[in-house]
């Protein structure tokens, strides 16, 4: 059993969002193949929902600006700018996203007190969403994820993937995911690569 994880594809990710990714909007009709592409058994996406006093928003701590790095419950903590509050337009999956053949939507990121970039858990590692209990029940025997952003939630959801689900082969698809930095992207990939996940193209992923 496959499934296909897409991570974040929302307005506050994209070009006129609040948190834009670079060219963020280019992974939409490249997940639209890999949905359509009749390889998965499964689709599941995350979706960033931040109440709007979240923790890791700089206008939170009246001595931050974003990108700036402060601390949150005592951890370090970058801080970002307001972004996909629930029940915006910015939180919204990306309209051209073929939302329907999603399975299952995670919402993450909803205790003010901790950040969540991973689609499994929060930041502190505690609280589960219950996205790795779902994909267990489902027999997933193959996992391959993409989305925004890579050197965020796109990395810490192959990670958690690849810890939270033992025998499960999870990979990366490159050309599906876009991230916030070119040093980021490049630091994310080679520590997936060195976990042991595999790095794809989605022409890849449709061939096997």
């Amino acid at each position: 059993m496959k499934a296909l994880l897409l991570v974040d594809i929302q307005n506050g990710f994209c070009p006129g969002g609040n948190l834009p990714v670079l060219e963020g909007h280019e992974v939409v009709p490249v997940a639209n193949r890999l949905i359509e592409s009749g390889k998965y058994d499964l689709i599941v996406a995350s979706q960033d929902w931040h109440p709007e006093d979240h923790g890791s928003f700089a206008s939170s701590h009246p001595d931050k600006v974003p990108f700036e790095l402060g601390t949150l419950s005592g951890k370090p903590q970058m801080m970002w700018p307001d972004h996909c509050v629930q029940g915006t337009e910015d939180a919204e999956l990306h309209p051209h996203l073929k939302i329907e053949a999603i399975d299952l939507i995670i919402q993450k990121g909803l205790n003010r007190s901790v950040d969540s970039y991973s689609a499994f858990r929060d930041n502190d590692r505690d609280a589960h969403t219950g996205l790795a209990a779902y994909l267990k029940d489902q027999d997933i025997t193959d996992l391959d994820v993409c989305g925004l952003a890579t050197d965020y939630c796109v990395k810490f959801s192959a990670l958690d993937a690849l810890e939270m689900m033992p025998g499960v082969q999870v990979r990366f698809i490159e050309d599906a995911s876009r991230g916030i930095t070119p040093d980021g992207v490049a630091a994310a990939i080679d520590e997936m690569r060195q976990k042991g996940i595999a790095i794809i193209t989605s022409e890849q992923a449709m061939s096997d």
